[in-house]
């Protein structure tokens, strides 16, 4: 494994991050698929045992027993110290005025919700889920400020938005003397890179580390297109990102397919590579329910890709309308 700093901070992180938003109560929130704390157990072991430190969730994420179970399962596994834990902020978690959101009152509520599951004193990394356009983003900059002044939080990022939105917030924090992100997480593949015509330059002229999501295009870049899984057929969310120009995104993960043949290694590995391979991007957010898929994701951190092989994956893009804001 491989470890760099997260955009101009001084946050190490793994160059590949575990995504964990698989784990987790399935009967709880709106993933079906999620997996159970003994199958959970062996994911964040072998996570460890290859080197991975960094992990993301989200308190949204089976209604909270995403970050329950790392909370529980992380301490045997690495000492706190040793390990970046990540979670976010916006999704609703109760009905109450702060039970969703980015208000003071929302984020200093759900803060202390996420610190609880997570059996921690503070978080490596705090994002924000999305925008709220109901708040004004100095009432948000000014309370995520505070946590990290409370000691409760050490960084800040965020996660999909439009770049004017992200860049407003920076300005607004600069503006106000408070905390800056320094990592973005947004939707950024092979099948879906709008992402490099305004985020990406601001990020890498800005010093803010990226950390995609859906690197694999939901494992449509791992098999053939029209390949169903038991995620596939229950995942509504992931249905609406990879259908309006599925014949050039066909053409993308055929390529892929023919990369990987060729070099006798597994798609996921050659799409990843893509992907670290990008000037921008620090370590993708990679979700495994499969020991392959953990196995897959260590092993392409050392996979070079030619500049032809770059060339061909690339090629069959077509401009996408953003989505997953």
């Amino acid at each position: 494994m491989e470890y760099t700093k997260l955009g101009g901070s001084g946050l190490e992180v793994s160059r590949i991050i575990l995504g964990c938003m698989s784990y987790g109560a399935s009967d709880k929130g709106s993933h079906a698929w999620s997996l159970g704390i003994e199958e959970t157990r062996g994911f964040l072991r072998a996570a460890v045992e290859s080197g991975i430190t960094t992990f993301d969730t989200a308190n949204v994420y089976s209604a909270g027993s995403s970050e329950d179970f790392l909370g529980r399962l992380l301490p045997e596994f690495a000492r706190r110290d040793e390990l970046v834990i990540a979670t976010k902020v916006h999704g609703r978690m109760g009905s109450g005025p702060n039970g969703a959101g980015l208000s003071r009152g929302a984020i200093l509520t759900q803060v202390d919700e996420s610190l609880r599951r997570l059996r921690t004193d503070y978080l490596d990394l705090y994002q924000i889920h999305r925008y709220d356009p109901t708040v004004p983003i100095e009432e948000t900059m000014e309370a995520l400020h505070d946590l990290v002044r409370a000691g409760k939080v050490r960084y800040l990022g965020a996660s999909s938005m439009p770049a004017w939105r992200f860049v407003q917030a920076q300005y607004v924090a600069h503006l106000g003397g408070w905390t800056r992100f320094i990592s973005m997480q947004p939707q950024y593949n092979l099948v879906m890179r709008e992402e490099e015509r305004e985020m990406l330059p601001y990020c890498l002229d800005s010093g803010v580390g990226v950390i995609p999501w859906s690197p694999l295009a939901r494992g449509r870049l791992t098999r053939d297109w029209d390949e169903e899984t038991a995620r596939t057929s229950s995942d509504d969310f992931g249905r609406t990102l990879y259908t309006q120009a599925e014949e050039s995104d066909r053409r993308v993960a055929s390529a892929v397919a023919a990369v990987a043949a060729e070099r006798g290694i597994p798609r996921a590995q050659v799409a990843l590579a893509w992907l670290l391979s990008r000037p921008a991007v620090t370590a993708p957010i990679v979700g495994a329910t499969k020991p392959a898929h953990l196995a897959d994701a260590v092993a392409a951190v050392d996979v070079q890709l030619t500049e032809d092989e770059v060339r061909r994956l690339e090629e069959s893009y077509v401009p996408h309308r953003p989505v997953g804001f």
